[in-house]
């Protein structure tokens, strides 16, 4: 081959080189978890997002969960601590506050870490996104702070398949869950899937014990599961009592239990979501802003 020749292929292939190294994807930058306290998942840029104020409420206004929220505030102070922790699933009733209460613990341990401890980081990821929690699970693994991977309203419908991602994700693969990683997730179904889905499941299967089994599976692998059931006529009015006192609204004890009932029944629920949502309501006709 003559010299020419030999430059030209060369030539050749360090042009072949470049347009590869443009078309490949950028490198994983690791995340910047000294940013903020919360971020949300981005899963098409694989990137963290701070959130510079998270919407949540005191962890002493969530009213009528007492043991639930001493079984999450125990885990979650381990966890952060650098002990064995479990993957949380909260299930239940509407609106009855749990992902509030997982936002509302998450700070509250926060304040309560010792001077000199890395905070304990939140980061949220959309159901949606599901399917990319071995990606962010990944980018954390080398990280020094802990984080809990919080996933709000998470369930599984029709021919979704991404929560076999989920069960690889919590289950680590070879290399195990990270340890400081722990993941929460709150629904309303206790198994995350629809009972008719793990009928249909069990009707079309050679071995429909084992296809039902693997479904059912997917809640085994929270080590806590933390029921919400609805709340009682005197625990709604706690609520409300609760946020009255904490936001200073002037109202008389008689005029507020009657249009705290009244505001329930019309809705036809009692809960910790009707309970703000009238609370809202008494603020704005008090022309009071919901602040503190």
């Amino acid at each position: 081959m003559t010299d020419i020749a030999t430059d030209q292929t060369l030539d050749t292939l360090l042009r072949i080189a470049a347009a590869l190294e443009r078309l490949a994807p950028p490198a994983r930058r690791a995340p910047d978890l000294a940013a903020a306290d919360a971020f949300v998942w981005q899963a098409s840029a694989l990137a963290l997002a701070p959130v510079a104020k998270v919407n949540r409420v005191a962890l002493s206004l969530l009213r009528g969960v007492d043991r639930v929220r001493d079984t999450l505030a125990e885990n979650t102070e381990r966890f952060a601590r650098g002990l064995p922790a479990n993957n949380v699933l909260l299930w239940g009733a509407r609106g009855m506050g749990k992902s509030s209460l997982v936002k509302a613990v998450h700070a509250d341990t926060n304040q309560r870490l010792p001077a000199g401890a890395l905070p304990l980081k939140l980061i949220e990821i959309h159901r949606e996104d599901i399917e990319s929690l071995p990606a962010l699970m990944g980018l954390l693994r080398a990280d020094p702070h802990h984080a809990i991977v919080f996933c709000d309203d998470l369930s599984f419908d029709g021919q979704d398949t991404s929560y076999k991602s989920l069960k690889a994700a919590l289950d680590g693969g070879v290399e195990g869950r990270p340890e400081n990683v722990v993941f929460y997730a709150t629904s309303n179904r206790r198994h995350l899937l629809p009972r008719e889905m793990m009928e249909n499941e069990r009707s079309t299967a050679i071995n429909p014990g084992e296809a039902v089994e693997e479904k059912v599976s997917l809640s085994d692998r929270f080590g806590l599961w933390l029921g919400f059931h609805k709340c009682s006529q005197d625990e709604y009015l706690a609520m409300i009592d609760g946020y009255v006192g904490h936001f200073g609204l002037a109202i008389e004890p008689e005029q507020l239990r009657q249009e705290a009932l009244e505001w329930a029944t019309t809705r036809g629920s009692r809960s910790g979501r009707t309970a703000w949502q009238y609370i809202q309501d008494l603020a704005g006709r008090l022309e009071k802003r919901l602040e503190g």
